[in-house]
């Protein structure tokens, strides 16, 4: 299954294969950092506004598919807070991955990522620092990179397929 994070809130793109899509649909909450979905409820957020199951959501995907306008080479709030509360797809013990310690993988499936960036005059600095933080992703999910793309606007995204 391919798990989308989106900040359009209309979005609709031909999706191959089972997908689940995670866009605005009401208030989002950000994550208080209480470690409640590592201890209380493993797996899943304490905070119940809708977008508490993202971690379990995040389980049941072989690919990650971001599509976000691009902040400073960074997500959008929106798709940075709901990758925020999604830190109960972790679990809270550490490994050392690369000679760097991450969190360990509550879950058996390995993460392939993908990002679709859009917005006007996306500099080659945000490009830059945009790639790096994916590839930081990828490694503290225990994943991989699969593709990382640049787009003028959200509507040049409408031709395309996932």
């Amino acid at each position: 299954m391919k798990l989308i994070i989106t900040d359009i809130e209309d979005f609709w793109i031909p999706v191959e294969g089972a997908y689940e899509i995670i866009k605005p649909q009401g208030e989002i909450h950000p994550c208080i950092g209480c470690f409640g979905c590592w201890i209380k409820t493993p797996g899943k957020c304490v905070i119940r506004d809708g977008y508490e199951n993202t971690g379990i959501q995040m389980s049941r995907c072989t690919e990650l598919i971001f599509v976000s306008r691009c902040c400073y080479g960074s997500f959008s709030p929106f798709v940075k807070t709901v990758q925020d509360r999604a830190i109960s797809y972790l679990h809270p013990d550490f490994v050392f991955r690369k000679g760097e310690m991450h969190h360990k993988r509550r879950y058996q499936n390995r993460i392939a990522l993908s990002a679709y960036f859009y917005g006007e005059d996306i500099t080659d600095t945000e490009k830059e620092t945009a790639q790096n933080l994916i590839e930081a992703n990828a490694d503290n999910y225990d994943g991989t990179v699969k593709q990382i793309s640049f787009y003028t606007d959200a509507e040049e995204l409408e031709d395309m397929t996932l």
